[in-house]
């Protein structure tokens, strides 16, 4: 792992692109009222603890660069290549773990879909950025 070859102007613009593809998936006009009542909530939910934002800004943090990481190991120097080797991370470690965890909370598919669908959308945001900005 050799932080000096992440792109880190790339790394940033990855966690943008997360928080901007976010605000648009749990959009009230997407989204968001399946997810929620698929939780089991109803109505307004207010105003959230202003910690998950930090919490959610880092953990999109650790994403890219992980996905930065791996782009690196594999060779991966174009968008689609980056695109490919992030859905394979995805797929192999994202989608089933949050399975797992959607289904043993009694959330069911609906939220999982819903969940591991806005996660693919950034890890394939995240693969086509790292990938074509090297």
């Amino acid at each position: 792992m050799d932080l000096g070859s992440i792109n880190w102007l790339a790394i940033i613009v990855c966690v943008i692109a997360a928080m901007v593809s976010g605000f648009i998936w749990y959009h009230p006009k997407l989204f968001f009222p399946a997810w929620w009542a698929g939780l089991g909530k109803s109505g307004d939910p207010g105003n959230p603890n202003p910690m998950i934002w930090v919490f959610t800004i880092l953990a999109a943090l650790v994403q890219a660069v992980f996905v930065s990481f791996m782009l690196n190991t594999m060779g991966s120097a174009t968008a689609v290549s980056g695109m490919a080797t992030a859905f394979m991370l995805w797929l192999g470690f994202v989608a089933p773990t949050n399975l797992v965890n959607k289904l043993f909370a009694g959330h069911g598919f609906k939220v999982w879909a819903i969940e591991a669908g806005n996660h693919l959308v950034n890890f394939l945001l995240f693969g086509a950025i790292l990938g074509a900005w090297r």
